[in-house]
């Protein structure tokens, strides 16, 4: 696979690649030790809210329980590749055990659509998401990216690195604790 360009499509890409490449030329510039991961999506159940991870899971979790009844969203078409934030904690810690400070993209190099989302996380509350799940136009982004991917090929070959929770994994354990959260409350 080949280096993409950056494209930052927000506010918020746009300050990241900005810190990317003031981390590399302070590297350069005064020989400083600074690793740069490029880190595709990292869930956990700690996520925020206005993540749609967190919103799929929380509204699913909410569903069951009789707190609600629809979960609007945007484009169930949207492909991303969603990884475990502790794998990617792991893979920050191995960056900075390196002897050279280099910059690695930190992803799991397989794309899941929010509908698999929905799938998977309305299934493990016995709920089929078609019954529940409406697209909403105001979720729609101006500026959607359709597939986001990444590939982790250096960070594995240089630091032995790879995601060792899959999405479904991932998913059915954020929409188990939000359950546990919601019941808790």
């Amino acid at each position: 696979m080949t280096a993409s360009a950056f494209q930052p499509r927000s506010p918020y890409a746009c300050a990241k690649v900005f810190a990317h490449q003031l981390c590399q030329n302070y590297r350069a510039a005064y020989g400083m030790f600074i690793c740069c991961g490029v880190l595709f999506n990292h869930e956990s159940p700690r996520r925020g809210l206005e993540f749609v991870t967190r919103k799929v899971t929380h509204g699913a979790a909410r569903i069951k329980l009789g707190l609600q009844e629809k979960l609007g969203l945007g484009n169930l078409d949207a492909q991303r590749d969603w990884g475990f934030a502790g794998d990617y904690v792991e893979a920050m810690w191995r960056m900075l055990q390196a002897s050279t400070p280099s910059d690695y993209v930190v992803a799991t190099n397989e794309t899941h659509t929010v509908r698999e989302l929905c799938e998977i996380a309305f299934a493990r509350m016995g709920l089929d998401w078609q019954k529940h799940v409406v697209v909403d136009p105001a979720f729609v982004r101006p500026a959607e990216v359709d597939v986001l991917i990444g590939d982790p090929s250096r960070a594995k070959r240089e630091l032995g690195w790879k995601p060792q929770v899959l999405f479904r994994e991932l998913v059915e354990m954020m929409v188990d604790a939000d359950l546990a959260r919601l019941k808790g409350a």
